[in-house]
This record gives structure tokens, sequence and C-alpha cells, in this order.
């Protein structure tokens, strides 16, 4: 099972530099969206359809703001958008697609960088976020939860550690949080499974050169249940062509839906 999970920064311009004709090659079986930056009725065009897929989008009510989508080879049983918390539905960041017990979500959690207001937001997102994530593990789901997490965990996902330990996003209050979903909540960082290197980005700065130089973050993931976990085969950052200032992750999974 391949499942990919990028952050568009903008389907429409995503698809101007030529996500769709790659996605085709990709052998996905389930894609997860992030900031898609459109509604619903502006993504009349068949490429935002790819016929392989059941697509279903979960757009922000604001124009031009966040919004998630999910694209799977196999109907899902149930397609969910949102998790009932209105100021963060209103805000297109949680869809998911149930086979069963196994649930995939692309999940885009909110950026602090751009006002302490925004941080706090981001703050109370997290402190709901993780008690829900867990009630779902004990019942028994088994999750894969893709996305835009907005955080760095460790300083060995971001190159400027030193400098940014003051910024939104690798904030020690952040990082404590994903010690918590990666230690006592029973996650697992599924693509740290298989690649345990250094200089494994998935977003840069569009500022100082910081793609050339490969100055970057990881902030995106697939955070996935322990049982899940033991299925992990292969994980692979593409950085080939540049689709949006995130780089799509592809991860390889040995599982039946």
């Amino acid at each position: 099972m391949r499942i990919i999970t990028a952050n568009l920064n903008g389907i429409r311009a995503a698809a101007r530099k030529g996500f769709f004709h790659w996605l085709r090659r990709q052998k996905a079986d389930v894609v997860c969206l992030q900031e898609l930056k459109a509604q619903v009725d502006q993504l009349s065009d068949s490429i935002f359809w790819p016929p392989s897929f059941d697509c279903y989008y979960h757009p922000a009510e604001r124009k031009g703001y966040s919004g998630v989508g999910i694209y799977c080879r196999r109907e899902p049983d149930e397609v969910v958008e949102g998790i009932d918390w209105p100021e963060f539905d209103r805000e297109g960041r949680w869809i998911e697609a149930r086979y069963g017990r196994l649930c995939i979500v692309s999940l885009y959690l909110p950026s602090g960088s751009s006002s302490e207001e925004r941080q706090q937001v981001k703050f109370q997102v997290m402190d709901r976020l993780l008690p829900y994530l867990v009630e779902r593990r004990e019942r028994g789901d088994q999750m894969i939860i893709c996305g835009d997490w907005n955080i760095a965990h460790k300083k060995e996902d971001l190159k400027n550690w030193r400098g940014n330990q003051k910024n939104s996003g690798f904030l020690p209050e952040e990082r404590a949080w994903m010690d918590q979903l990666f230690g006592p909540a029973g996650f697992v960082d599924a693509f740290r499974v298989v690649n345990q290197e250094e200089g494994q980005y998935t977003w840069w700065s569009n500022r100082g050169r910081a793609w050339e130089k490969n100055v970057g973050w990881r902030i995106d993931y697939q955070v996935v249940t322990p049982e899940i976990a033991e299925k992990v085969r292969a994980a692979k950052i593409y950085k080939a062509r540049r689709f949006s200032d995130h780089a799509p992750l592809i991860m390889d999974y040995d599982l039946e839906y």
C-alpha cells in the first residue's frame, strides 16, 4: 500500500507546476493533500479529479486558505470531514477515509508563525488533538495520519535548529508535545522507522536559497499507530521536481485494505 502526503501550497498552483502529471506515475493507493487554497467550485477542471481515484475535498470556509483533500484508489467505507470542532473544522484541516478499523487522515495542523494569536490557536488545537488521538487509538482504530504538522520534532529535523528554538515550529512546548505524541500517546513517526538520517527535510523557506542549500525542516509526517508501524516498508521524500514549498512524502506499507 503506497500513501503519499503533500502540502501543495495551492492546488491550482501545484497543478500548473505538473503535480498531477507526476501523480499519475506514482502508483499511489491513497493521496493526502493539504493547503488546497481553493473551494470545490474552483476545481471543476478534470485534472483535479484524477480518474484512478475517488476524490474528496474539505475546503476552508475562508476563500484562498487552508483546506485538505484525500484521493482513494479503493472507495472508502466512510469519509469524515472534520472532527466536530467548529473553529477547527471551518478551516478545513481534517479529512478521513475509513476502511473498517483502518483510518487514513489528511491533517493540516495550524501554523503559529504569522502572529502570537495564531500560535495560541495552534496550542489550543494541540491540547485538544492529543487526547482525541489517544481515544481513537485506545478504541482500536488503526490510524495513518498524514500531513503538515507544522512542527519539527528533533534537532535532526531541521537544519538551523539552534537559531529556531524561539520560533514557531520548533518551540520547546511544541517539541514536548511531539514527545508525548511519540511517547505516552503511543503513536509512531513512520518515516523514522526506516530512515534515521539527518538532512531529511520536507519544507524549505522561499528565502535565502534555502532549497538550493537544503536548509529545510521536516514538518510533514505520516504518524501511525503501533500495529501499522510494524508494516512500514519504505519512505521517500520526492525532490526531483518542485510543486510547492513542501516536498511529497511517499511511504509504502505491507498493508491490505
